[in-house]
């Protein structure tokens, strides 16, 4: 599969997904269940929870551990679901295109073919590279809370810088969102719009088991992703 269509697979699975969840016409700004959607809040929600993945505090865990950069990934993954929803979105609504045409705007960001080489190295990030992280983390940040379309360009751009920092090029996306779209997937088949969700399961949370049924069965494809997941929820 080439980038380029790996970047389309995530915003048809994007679609289908808040399709389901959102209910169809969720780009109008309302679900299924009249509440108000709001992706620009989201994005910037995210990037706070990223930012609370470092060492950020001066006045306390001073030589604090090495940050969790798995768990990190994933929350690049949940920042990208929130970018490909708002781009999704305008498009729909400006009536600028379809997906394709949205496609062919991500691609074009001038950092793309940066973004299909290798990610940056995340091992032995000292204290000012993971700063540095944050501060592209709050590019992202003001991107979001610009709410015109001329912004949405910038927020690509600026997204692929921060997800490279973080160890995440276009193959590493693709490979944990899909694992995040099955692990949605199954939330919501699960009770999670009801609350009757477990999110946490033997004080494991679901990302985490997520994530360590990757590394210890490997490639999965979706359906197998999803049976492994029931297996550990249903126990």
């Amino acid at each position: 599969m080439t980038h380029k269509n790996m970047i389309r697979e995530m915003l048809f699975l994007q679609q289908k997904l808040n399709d389901e969840t959102n209910g169809e016409g969720w780009e109008k700004g309302y679900n299924k269940f009249g509440r108000i959607i709001n992706w620009n809040r989201c994005i910037y929600m995210e990037c706070a929870e990223l930012i609370d993945s470092f060492n950020w505090k001066h006045w306390k865990d001073i030589g604090a551990k090495e940050p969790d950069w798995e768990n990190i990934k994933i929350e690049v993954v949940d920042i990208w679901h929130f970018i490909m929803s708002l781009g999704l979105e305008y498009y729909h609504n400006h009536k600028v295109g379809n997906i394709d045409d949205l496609v062919e705007l991500i691609v074009e960001s001038k950092y793309f073919n940066l973004f299909c080489e290798e990610p940056y190295s995340t091992k032995n990030k000292n204290h000012l590279a993971q700063m540095e992280i944050i501060n592209y983390t709050e590019d992202v940040m003001r991107d979001a809370l610009n709410r015109d379309g001329k912004s949405f360009y910038k927020l690509i751009d600026d997204f692929f810088i921060l997800s490279l920092h973080c160890g995440v090029n276009v193959e590493v996306l693709y490979k944990f969102y899909i694992a995040k779209n099955i692990l949605n997937q199954f939330r919501q088949d699960h009770g999670y719009k009801e609350g009757t969700y477990k999110k946490v399961i033997n004080g494991v949370e679901d990302n985490v088991i997520m994530l360590d049924i990757m590394n210890k069965k490997g490639a999965l494809s979706a359906k197998e992703l999803y049976e492994e997941l029931k297996k550990v929820y249903e126990g």
